[in-house]
């Protein structure tokens, strides 16, 4: 199957509507730059993730106030962010958010038991937690940096892990809510389990 490419001269000089590239070198960087990347958001789409987002992480933050306890640790930023800026991806899917925070927990605790604290035992349990959410069929990147959390602040586990737990399913349930409130948006979630 073969090509064919109009010569120089049978192509038409550029008319005042459409402008000439300034040159082919720059025409090429500019492809180059739009790549494969996913188009930008409408400024209603992104408003309403970034609402959701900063409502879920406030009342994060207001439980723990009421607690007594930090609630908001930044793994959960994260999940936040994919559950309402990605919410078809595997990684923001219930079953990933909940289990894959779970399972880095249970890693996270072993590791600290078993050989300390130190940022080299958090970076081993970071990918042994990859390892076992791949496993488990639970992709979820941001709960690898619970069982760094965990290995470097070593938190009580008969507080953390239910804090953790509830938060997990609050950012699920928030997830939820928002993706019916905005017509437009995405349902949240893909699959449940």
């Amino acid at each position: 199957m073969s090509t064919v490419l109009p010569s120089p001269s049978a192509t038409t000089a550029p008319s005042a509507a459409t402008p000439a590239p300034e040159s082919a070198a720059g025409s090429a960087r500019s492809r180059i730059a739009a790549g494969r990347a996913p188009a930008r958001p409408t400024t209603a789409a992104a408003f309403h993730s970034t609402s959701a987002v900063t409502a879920v992480l406030l009342g994060l933050v207001g439980i723990g106030a009421l607690l007594h306890e930090p609630v908001l640790i930044p793994p959960l930023a994260a999940s936040a962010a994919l559950v309402h800026s990605a919410p078809a991806l595997p990684l923001a899917q219930p079953r990933s958010v909940v289990i894959g925070h779970l399972l880095a927990t249970a890693v996270g605790y072993l590791a600290l038991a078993t050989a300390g604290g130190s940022a080299w035992v958090a970076a081993l349990a970071a990918g042994v937690t990859l390892a076992l959410l791949m496993a488990a069929r639970t992709p979820h990147s941001p709960a690898c940096a619970t069982s760094v959390v965990i290995v470097l602040q070593s938190p009580a586990p008969a507080r953390f892990v239910p804090l953790l737990f509830g938060a997990t399913v609050l950012l699920v349930l928030t997830g939820y809510a928002a993706s019916r409130i905005r017509r437009k948006a995405p349902r949240y979630p893909a699959y449940w389990w």
